[in-house]
């Protein structure tokens, strides 16, 4: 690794439970301590729930892995306060260019609009941000994360999960309320149940590698077809921090992967690539068979799967870690409202039904972008060079140029905790959307809209500027009265002087982006996806699209009749 990303390791203890007569009960246990099962843990230990962590390691990844962090996952990040901490180490980005062979076709801006908080990518290595979430992690005393435990074991059953766990002091078994398999591509938890994915490996290889080098290569992502470094072939080019740049070259479908990933193969082909006076190192060498496969359920009775261990794509896209930290978003709030007691178990279903789309959605899009780049016949390796001869002068080509469509949130549109919405809207903040940041002031100081949204279920409200503090207080007063109490959070036109405690919209941005009136009301998800939205909302309205947020809509007794049953 290069200067300062030294592996981490830490230190395995002996726990309590190992010593235990009889296997103790924990309500979550999560496997795996990279970045999705240490961010379920975050997620859950801010709503002050215990969490136990189980790693087979004792360290960080290895080796730069995941590198490019999208926009929501960096919200995601914020709100488990660890976003600053990786933005800041990060190489922000939202521009790139892509090439056929020597040529510039065009360049694209991912964010060419101003007001968010959050950039449209950062390049930052997995161990980076792994060691960041942990320095997290380990301040909250809800979450018990324990090195060295190995996953040898499961059982399954209605009550619970019994788990047995090897340690260097031998094993032992716990029992979880519920379990969340976060163990990766080669899930233990997966192999353990019998479970398989289904789905397309392409027949094809990549060489990943992360070289450290000075270069004066502009921080965007740079895609070339048919580059002559690499003939017939593609190539990528991306800058992380530390001086180590990200560049993936296609091999094709004969190329021995053990052959290949040797240095005095690996060194060639970058000096063809980056030319024979740039000096270089390499960091890390892989070599890639990319898939775009899932399983079927992604959750098997008390046992939920997040993150590559339910869903795998190719990196095209940056859609395989972006897209497991959209998991716990999702599984999180749900889980900490059952084991409360505050939502039924139905609840719980909608984790398959909204992630398994967006899974299915990312798999489309990937295996879009795999074809595209890697054409599997003469004629459609003919319709992509002309697409790409097309977009050196028209824009309508350049939108079927699919270099891999970078990774955005998952609109859940057909979710069963949707209510129907409501006419007169304009825009994309509709009923399952994630919502989008905007600048705020609160009591004369600048902030953003997203940091008031999330964590429980919120009323975004967009006041009339005659709004009184009196009329606030009986809005929130009743929102909190509910079943399921809900924050208010009040949004005034710019230019007006807000009620203590309220939000000013301070460019005119949240009014735009979520299609405002006087009197426009959100209900918003714990996981700040938009569930129901009006002009003028009414107690019933809101009393009935909460109860369907909370899985007791409509659905619900068809969701629990079809109740996971426990592996065999």
């Amino acid at each position: 690794m290069s200067e300062g990303t030294a592996a981490t390791d830490f230190t395995y203890q002996p726990s309590p439970d190992q010593s235990a007569a009889t296997p103790v009960r924990h309500p979550v246990v999560i496997i795996g301590a990279g970045p999705v099962g240490l961010a379920a843990a975050l997620d859950l230990a801010q709503r002050g729930r215990k969490v136990v962590v189980l790693d087979d390691d004792n360290t960080v990844s290895t080796g730069s892995r995941a590198i490019c962090w999208s926009k929501r996952a960096l919200e995601i990040m914020d709100r488990l306060s660890v976003g600053d901490a990786l933005v800041e180490k990060g190489v922000t980005w939202q521009k790139g260019k892509v090439f056929f062979g020597e040529e510039q076709l065009y360049a694209f801006d991912l964010l060419p609009e101003e007001g968010h908080r959050m950039p449209a990518f950062i390049n930052l290595q997995q161990y980076h941000f792994e060691a960041f979430t942990v320095r997290e992690v380990l301040k909250h005393p809800e979450i018990d994360l324990r090195w060295n435990n190995r996953l040898v074991g499961v059982d399954n059953r209605e009550d619970g999960v019994t788990l047995t766990i090897e340690t260097p002091d031998g094993e032992y078994s716990l029992v979880a309320d519920y379990m969340l398999a976060a163990d990766g591509a080669r899930s233990a938890t997966r192999r353990l149940l019998g479970l398989d994915f289904k789905g397309q490996i392409f027949k094809d290889r990549f060489l990943i590698a992360d070289v450290i080098m000075k270069a004066d290569f502009p921080t965007e992502r740079w895609f070339w077809f048919d580059p002559p470094f690499n003939k017939g072939q593609s190539a990528l080019l991306h800058k992380q921090p530390d001086d180590v740049w990200r560049i993936d070259l296609q091999l094709g479908w004969d190329a021995d992967p053990e052959e290949e990933r040797k240095p005095e193969n690996v060194i060639p082909r970058l000096k063809a690539m980056l030319g024979n006076d740039v000096d270089f190192e390499l960091e890390w060498v892989s070599v890639y068979t990319f898939q775009c496969r899932r399983l079927e359920k992604f959750r098997h009775g008390r046992i939920f799967f997040i993150g590559d261990s339910a869903h795998q794509v190719s990196p095209f896209g940056a859609r395989g870690a972006n897209s497991g930290l959209q998991d716990i978003d999702n599984l999180a709030w749900k889980l900490d409202l059952v084991l409360d007691g505050k939502a039924p178990e139905s609840l719980l279903a909608s984790y398959h039904d909204e992630r398994a789309f967006a899974a299915d959605e990312n798999i489309l899009n990937s295996t879009r972008s795999t074809d595209f780049i890697t054409p599997k016949s003469d004629a459609s390796r003919a319709f992509r060079d002309a697409v790409l001869d097309l977009a050196r002068d028209h824009g309508f080509a350049r939108r079927l140029v699919n270099s891999g469509r970078l990774s955005l949130p998952s609109t859940y549109s057909d979710s069963g905790l949707n209510s129907p919405d409501s006419p007169g809207f304009i825009g994309a903040m509709i009923p399952g959307a994630p919502c989008v940041d905007a600048p705020v002031t609160l009591d004369g100081k600048d902030t953003w809209l997203l940091h008031h949204l999330g964590g429980d279920f919120c009323a975004l409200y967009f006041a009339r500027e005659t709004e009184t503090a009196e009329s606030l207080a009986q809005l929130r007063d009743n929102l909190a009265a509910l079943e399921m109490p809900v924050k208010l959070v009040a949004v005034f036109p710019p230019g007006t002087t807000a009620p203590a405690g309220a939000l000013t919209d301070r460019d005119h941005l949240a009014d735009a982006r979520y299609d405002s009136r006087p009197g426009t009301f959100y209900l918003i998800r714990p996981d700040q996806h938009v569930t129901a939205r009006w002009r003028q909302a009414d107690p019933q309205a809101i009393r009935g699209a909460l109860q369907r947020a909370l899985g007791k809509g409509p659905a619900s007794a068809e969701a629990d009749a079809e109740k996971e049953g426990t592996a065999a």
